[in-house]
């Protein structure tokens, strides 16, 4: 699969896979990502063992930054961001996704699909 890989087809993937109804599987993901959404409130990390940790980091606020689109120059206060970490098992997973092949041209994955 290239391109864009949604909510909703996570959801159809699971449906297709369990059995279980659309509407079940879509409660469950949504709670899902709503106890990472909460963990992540709360300032806690999420580690799933094999995928990847998300946690909350602090980034430094400024007192010059340019508002790229009138120039403007603005102060940017200290926020937080969330923020991605992809475990081992993950990383190997992508890591030779995208590599040129030696003529220079990019290999695809066995599994592929045409967008056309």
């Amino acid at each position: 699969m290239a391109g864009k890989y949604t909510k909703a087809d996570i959801v159809d993937s699971l449906c297709e896979k369990t059995g279980i109804s659309r509407k079940q599987v879509q409660i469950v993901v949504d709670l899902f990502i709503d106890e990472i959404k909460k963990a992540l409130t709360q300032n806690s990390s999420i580690e799933l063992r094999g995928f990847g940790t998300f946690k909350v980091q602090l980034r430094k606020g400024r007192s010059k930054a340019r508002n790229p689109r009138t120039g403007e120059e603005v102060a940017v206060i200290s926020h937080g961001t969330a923020v991605f970490r992809p475990g081992q098992e993950l990383r190997e997973a992508v890591w030779d996704r995208g590599q040129p092949e030696a003529g220079g041209t990019q290999v695809l994955p066995d599994d592929h699909e045409s967008d056309c």
